[in-house]
């Protein structure tokens, strides 16, 4: 019997005991203004449980806040009622019935905000004559000063579609909304389809964000293929107006971009709160309206209950700008975060190579040139600035901007304060000049002018003309320069000539960039299939960025299969007895290889259906493969199943995991796979696909990289010491274990599904390295210290009259 006062969480059908235990838990996270880490292996439902849960809340926080603002509009004598009847009564002048109406507007929302009453604030707005709403030219076009980089960041929106006199207009307020991000806008899509499947579909206004380069519907600039290149274009074509000599001129060379008309995009923004709807079903829209999807979704964001964007968009303050987004006391979802931590580093790091630092500094000259009488005095002192300081930083690789210049191969590592003494630049403000290339000073985006490129960098005509400007990636190294000097590295590569050579910001500490979402998040839930280990998670991502520990809470459920449905084994040994440890000293050996041949060779013979072998490394795995191949151990293998492996380009991955899929399906197959390749992630190897996972020793990152032993060192000094490993020890780890984690984790996707994992290596024997597994593989994990019993366990399924029965030993004989 359901308690009285409970939450009733709405579902698609009866949910398992663990998804009522995830719902409660996220519900009350949210209530309460928590930071939650939710942990739930892939098939159990995560996202359907994301979705009821985050928006029972959110039905029930709206209804709380209606009540309270009906409340305070009967006590308040009818004010709303005045506000439209007392003015149009009266015999004043338009202008100042204007300015009581506006004023008594203001004054009646400020009382409704200081009791954060955001409904009815709501409910006023849309009790307003229509009209004042509307832009006051609906034929005009909308004129939006906006320019941002590759990553869709760095600089602020706007939207302008009236005079200035209309300043004093009410501006639309945020509802109380959630914002849900993940990494790809694949599992975007892939999370809009649960809510469309989910029993809010019809009740939930929810809006998709996206790049031009995904939500672009002008065929003229979507073929302009990069990204950067298609932010300068559309920008060149909202900017078709300038102002020059106090007058509007139309300028000749610029185009108009057809789908950008002001009444166009508030229909589609009104289309687009009806219903839900992903990006592709909103581009198909978007191309039937000839109305723009990445404006009119900006648009959008206001009255939205549900805004689903990439990371980029939430986690870097300058794109959250940008978009509009604000994260003032909203809520925040984070999916996909088991590696959280290295995505802030990666958005807020920087690289720029010889050849940008020269072709930027070519192109700025150039265009300061062309167009200094259009620029004013300030702004042309910022841009001889900007070439000051990319001359020097050519000059800190070693380079001169005139002529080619060679270099010695060498790698230095400087804090940010060395870095700029040693390129000369310490007297320079970066944070005055980082904004300069990408704001409205400059009449024409530069990597549209028509300039030319540096001497010894000349290409073929169409080579310069379709070549974007480095200036965005300028502007992100600057930008990167203006962080505490603590907090991160530049990295310097210098490889034999300039051009290839280059200079790289490494973050050391991205609890300073995500300390500010922390604060402003009414509640941020971070959640993942396999979120373990999550101690150092905490600290180096909470603690560090100010958030106590009662503020914390953390939720972590079982699988749905049953127990028989999962065997995890660590395999401490071969079938000869040779011991299997694959350290860095051992693991070439011929007879480490040959072993490994022989494991793989018994596990074929018994286990049907896909075998998925991860291998550390690209590296590794063709070095052991070529030891099998001359030995014999490939042939073998090739006679029980067809071998396919992963390959190292990107375009190839999808031919080779279709092949792979269709023939699992009808004859035994075996893939060779990488760890943090492109099939460790976001692939699913399901029933026949992936009935053994086997993993080839610990995938430990390499501890000579300058970057990681960087990161080692910081977190020795910044973090406490706990359990007899310093913190950077820690981090080595903990990169190995999710990057296991998330390779195990590709089987075992529903409820029926059921699997093997065979963990070759005795170190995972090990009790600080078995606790960082997933509880629900860790809490049904058998240690054999020799092959014979962990083979027989498999035999023992195949054989023993009582296990037959259960899932994994029917179907390993053959029978289900």
């Amino acid at each position: 019997m359901e308690e009285a006062g409970a939450p009733h969480f709405p579902f698609p059908y009866q949910p398992y005991p663990i998804q009522e235990q995830f719902m409660q838990a996220l519900y009350g996270a949210l209530e309460h203004g928590k930071v939650g880490i939710f942990e739930s292996p892939t098939g159990t439902g995560k996202s359907l449980s994301l979705i009821c849960g985050a928006l029972s809340w959110l039905r029930d926080h709206e209804e709380k806040r209606r009540q309270e603002a009906d409340r305070l509009l009967q006590g308040d004598g009818g004010t709303s009622l005045s506000i439209s009847t007392t003015t149009s009564s009266s015999a004043e002048p338009d202008w100042i019935t204007d300015f009581v109406q506006k004023k008594a507007e203001r004054d009646f929302v400020s009382k409704l905000k200081s009791c954060e009453d955001d409904e009815a604030v709501k409910l006023l707005q849309l009790s307003k004559d229509p009209q004042e709403g509307e832009l006051n030219n609906p034929e005009e076009e909308l004129i939006v000063a906006e320019y941002e980089s590759d990553d869709e960041s760095k600089t602020k929106n706007k939207f302008c579609g009236g005079d200035d006199d209309d300043e004093d207009d009410l501006v639309e307020e945020h509802i109380t909304k959630i914002y849900y991000c993940s990494r790809t806008h694949s599992q975007l899509a892939q999370f809009v389809h649960e809510v469309q499947k989910s029993p809010f579909s019809q009740d939930i206004s929810l809006v998709p964000l996206g790049s031009r380069q995904n939500m672009c519907v002008n065929e003229e600039v979507r073929r302009l293929g990069s990204v950067q290149r298609i932010n300068d274009r559309c920008m060149e074509m909202q900017k078709n107006k300038h102002v020059e000599g106090g007058k509007r001129k139309r300028g000749a060379s610029k185009a108009v971009c057809p789908y950008v008309g002001a009444q166009g995009l508030q229909t589609l923004r009104d289309t687009v709160l009806g219903a839900v709807r992903d990006i592709e079903q909103l581009l198909s829209l978007a191309r039937e309206t000839r109305s723009c999807p990445y404006y009119a979704t900006r648009l959008a964001i206001p009255p939205a209950q549900l805004v689903v964007l990439p990371y980029q968009t939430v986690l870097h303050e300058g794109t959250r700008r940008a978009s509009g987004v604000q994260l003032k006391g909203q809520v925040l979802i984070i999916d996909e975060a088991h590696n959280l931590s290295d995505v802030l580093s990666c958005i807020h790091s920087s690289e720029l190579t010889g050849a940008q630092l020269c072709r930027a500094h070519s192109q700025l000259a150039q265009y300061s040139e062309r167009y200094r009488s259009r620029l004013k005095a300030k702004n042309l002192m910022y841009i001889k600035q900007i070439l000051f300081v990319v001359e020097r930083l050519v000059r800190v690789l070693g380079g001169k901007l005139i002529f080619p210049s060679l270099c010695l191969p060498a790698t230095e590592l400087l804090t940010i304060n060395n870095f700029l003494f040693k390129a000369q630049i310490d007297n320079i403000n970066l944070f005055k000049v980082q904004g300069l290339p990408n704001r409205d000073t400059l009449s024409v985006p530069l990597s549209l002018s028509p300039v030319e490129s540096p001497p010894g960098q000349q290409g073929a005509a169409e080579d310069r003309e379709l070549a974007a400007s480095p200036m965005m990636q300028v502007e992100g190294f600057f930008m990167a320069l203006t962080n505490a000097n603590t907090d991160g590295r530049v990295v310097l590569h210098t490889q034999g000539s300039v051009a290839v050579s280059s200079m790289k910001f490494l973050l050391l500490n991205p609890a300073v960039h995500f300390a500010q979402v922390l604060k402003d998040c009414r509640a941020v839930i971070i959640a993942g299939g396999t979120m373990q280990p999550v101690s150092d998670f905490k600290q180096e991502l909470l603690f560090s960025a100010g958030v106590g520990a009662e503020r914390i809470i953390e939720f972590s459920c079982g699988h749905v299969i049953p127990p028989e449905n999962i065997l995890p084994i660590v395999l401490c040994s071969g079938p000869s007895g040779q011991e299997l440890e694959f350290t860095f000293q051992n693991r070439d050996t011929p007879h480490m290889m040959e072993e490994t041949g022989r494991v793989l060779s018994n596990l074929c013979n018994v286990v049907p259906g896909g075998v998925v072998c991860f291998f550390p490394s690209y590296d590794y795995s063709r070095r052991i493969l070529d030891n099998w191949e001359a030995s014999g151990v490939l042939a073998r293998l090739s006679s029980k199943k067809k071998i396919f492996q992963e390959p190292k380009k990107a375009n190839q991955v999808e031919k080779v995991l279709n092949e792979f899929s269709h023939i699992a399906f009808w004859k035994a197959s075996l893939l060779f796979s990488v760890v943090g390749g492109k099939m460790s992630e976001g692939i699913n190897f399901s029933d026949e696909l992936g009935r053994c996972i086997v993993m080839v020793g610990m995938p430990y990152p390499n501890i000579k990289s300058p970057e990681l032993k960087e990161k080692m060192a910081y977190l020795d000094k910044n973090l406490p010491h706990s359990g007899g490993r310093s913190p950077g020890q820690a981090l080595i780890e903990n990169l190995c274990m999710k990057a296991v984690n998330q390779s195990i984790g590709r089987a075992i996707r529903h409820r029926e599904d059921y699997a093997c994992i065979v963990l070759c290596d005795r170190r995972y024997s090990r009790p600080a390295t078995l606790a960082k597994l997933p509880d629900w593989i860790r809490a049904h994990t058998h240690t054999h210290t020799s092959f014979g019993p962990a083979f027989a366990s498999l035999r023992r399924a195949v054989s023993h009259p009582t296990v037959i029965g259960s899932p994994i030993g029917r179907r390993i004989i053959g029978l289900g």
